[in-house]
């Protein structure tokens, strides 16, 4: 069984286009465990409820954007080590930065390929 039948994965994004492209990309890369939410308050009771591998974020959403989400997960033991990757169109040095300060794992930037996912992911995960 490889890791890609494996791997557990929370897409976030308040835009349903965007999960859509997101989970669209996750199709085609044979990646089938993956849950969806539209915000980052209900990831957060979600995940922490059950946890994933990795979790597939939005920076800029209502409430809870990306980052506060990282930062609450970072904070709770049970969902410290999921692994974050935050999908943004607005990949600026301060966000970067700030994300790499609360534990970010890798970031990519709208708009992306099939194949930008996937090397995105890989550098999280390890090989699919």
């Amino acid at each position: 069984m490889s890791l890609k039948d494996n791997l557990h994965i929370m897409v976030v994004d308040d835009m349903s286009t965007s999960r859509g492209l997101i989970t669209q990309a996750l199709d085609e890369l044979g990646i089938r465990n993956y849950l969806t939410e539209n915000d980052g308050a209900t990831a957060l009771k979600r995940l922490a409820a059950k946890p994933v591998h990795l979790v597939l974020s939005d920076f800029n959403m209502p409430g809870l954007d990306g980052l506060q989400l990282l930062d609450a997960l970072r904070q709770t033991q049970s969902t410290q080590k999921i692994g974050f990757i935050l999908v943004t169109g607005r990949a600026d040095k301060d966000v970067l930065d700030r994300g790499i300060k609360l534990g970010m794992n890798n970031y990519i930037k709208k708009p992306f390929s099939t194949l930008d996912m996937k090397q995105c992911v890989e550098r999280v995960v390890g090989p699919l």
